[in-house]
């Protein structure tokens, strides 16, 4: 388990992807932009330099297998704790699901979060895919829920 560095941008960049086309089917995740594979490593490079987002990257052997995002957020100032980490873009190489890569990013997470004095940690993930599981193993409780309305235009 490393730190990703602004060498990894092409890592970050495939398995950002790759998550996004495991949705293709999902009201939200599944309606990428056409040009979203040239819109993506500006994106994801910014996000890297950001003092307050940290990228993990799992490695089985010298290869990554696995990618996990910290964003350390600011809550509503009327609630508690005032700043969370804000897990996002999971992802472990189908090859390797089921083999601990998700909770050692989550070990890494956790750490992280230890040194920048962060309390909870949240995140969303697709309903009815194999992740719920994984995440309610790992302590995460389901908290609320996100609905969408397509509007007519």
């Amino acid at each position: 388990m490393r730190e990703a560095s602004p060498d990894d941008l092409g890592t970050v960049v495939a398995f950002r992807m790759a998550l996004l086309r495991e949705h293709a089917g999902h009201p939200v995740y599944g309606r990428l932009h056409p040009d979203a594979e040239l819109r993506a490593p500006a994106l994801f490079a910014r996000q890297m330099e950001s003092p307050a987002d940290a990228f993990f990257i799992a490695e089985r052997d010298g290869t990554a297998v696995g990618l996990l995002r910290c964003t350390e957020s600011h809550a509503s100032p009327l609630l508690l704790p005032e700043r969370y980490c804000y897990i996002s873009s999971v992802y472990v190489a189908p090859a390797h699901r089921r083999h601990g890569v998700l909770r050692a990013m989550v070990q890494a997470a956790e750490q992280w979060c230890a040194a920048r004095g962060l309390t909870e940690m949240r995140l969303h993930n697709v309903e009815g895919t194999a992740a719920a599981p994984a995440w309610s193993a790992l302590g995460f409780d389901v908290v609320e829920q996100v609905r969408g309305r397509r509007l007519e235009t």
